[in-house]
């Protein structure tokens, strides 16, 4: 970036308003168009006959006027003509130009108000539909995204601070307690309570940098099988079915698709977690397929369905955002079934990452229907 890009906007060279450029503009206009006017009158009046106008009765002395005389008046009255038509002009191109340019006065009012942190404010632009009535309606739609996105911004961190500081309160606690009454205290049970609780602030810790790293940095693509990923992901997470006690049926048909297979397999594991451990008590089942998406050719899809309570529409919208567990914003009590809240958050990360979709979809009998859709190989972005 050169010097002049680097100076403040305060430092710019003061220029006339546009409303003065555009008055200037109209007044100039108008005083050409008339000076145009006037000298076609003018040339045109050079071809008239100068010969001299006579009576038919030499007792009566002619006042006719000559042609220079004509051309002489002519001139005179174009010139007033034309210095009061600078003046209308200089008015009515004031008048014009501040109310062509009002719409615009209003949407630098708002971009204001929105650098000073007033996000809420819309411009809400009226009238018929013209090049101002596009620009605010824009305008207005990139400050309804910029609001959301500072809003959700504003609850991750304030979120992310609450699930990190928890397990350091909680190691701050137990420790408190050991040190109040070291000979009462069963010390293997404390050292795996301390391992347990540092291991979740470890897990919640990793699972942040994996979600800003999603946010900032595209991930490298390359030909793989959703399939094979998702394969990899249940022998990962067998034992922990087991445990539960939730039955797991899987059809993977190959789905080629472009994409990071270290990212595909981990947006499946936090599938199968999240289907594992929001089911139901006992006699819980999961259903896993992978394939080509029959609706949309060119994209191929994973879905994990599970069986578990029943849920709204408006909860289900909800489960992408940060921090937000089965239960809402609070813990499971069973550490077998407990969460950070952040496994859908990072399966639609990588979903935008790869130009893929996530769907959730509530199951009339209960449970929750993800679909994970991705472009095919060679099926590119925009497919």
């Amino acid at each position: 970036m050169n010097e002049r890009d680097d100076r403040p906007r305060t430092e710019r060279p003061r220029r006339l308003t546009a409303r003065m450029r555009l008055t200037l503009s109209y007044t100039l206009f108008a005083v050409t168009a008339g000076l145009l006017s006037l000298a076609v009158v003018y040339v045109g009046m050079r071809y008239i006959p100068n010969y001299p106008l006579t009576s038919s009765n030499p007792r009566y002395r002619s006042d006719a006027p000559s042609r220079q005389e004509i051309l002489d008046s002519l001139l005179r009255a174009g010139g007033y003509a034309l210095a009061l038509l600078t003046a209308v002009g200089m008015a009515g191109g004031w008048l014009i130009a501040g109310r062509v340019l009002r719409p615009l006065q209003d949407i630098t009012g708002a971009a204001h108000r929105a650098a000073s942190g007033a996000l809420e404010h819309r411009i809400a632009l009226t009238g018929p539909r013209d090049e101002f009535t596009d620009l605010s309606d824009a305008f207005d739609e990139m400050l309804a995204r910029l609001q959301r996105s500072f809003e959700a911004q504003q609850r991750f961190a304030a979120n992310a601070s609450h699930e990190l500081r928890t397990p350091l309160a909680i190691t701050n606690t137990m420790l408190q307690v050991a040190a109040a009454d070291p000979a009462g205290q069963d010390w293997g049970k404390l050292v795996a309570r301390l391992q347990d609780t540092n291991r979740r602030g470890i897990e919640i810790s990793d699972a942040l940098l994996q979600l800003a790293d999603l946010g900032h940095a595209p991930p490298d693509l390359a030909p793989t099988d959703l399939a094979a990923a998702t394969e990899q992901a249940l022998t990962a997470v067998r034992d922990e079915a087991a445990a539960l006690g939730v039955t797991v049926t899987a059809d993977l048909r190959p789905a080629p698709a472009t994409g990071n297979p270290v990212l595909l397999r981990q947006a499946a594991v936090n599938l199968l977690h999240n289907a594992l451990r929001h089911n139901l008590p006992g006699g819980g089942q999961v259903t896993v397929t992978t394939g080509p998406d029959p609706r949309r050719p060119g994209r191929v899809r994973l879905t994990v369905a599970n069986t578990g309570p029943r849920l709204t529409p408006e909860a289900v919208a909800t489960f992408t955002e940060p921090f937000l567990r089965g239960r809402g914003r609070t813990a499971e009590t069973d550490p077998a079934r407990r969460g950070h809240g952040l496994g859908l958050a990072i399966v639609a990360a990588v979903a935008d990452a790869h130009h893929g979709e996530l769907h959730l979809t509530p199951e009339p009998a209960g449970g929750l229907r993800v679909t994970l859709d991705l472009p095919g190989t060679g099926g590119g972005p925009g497919v």
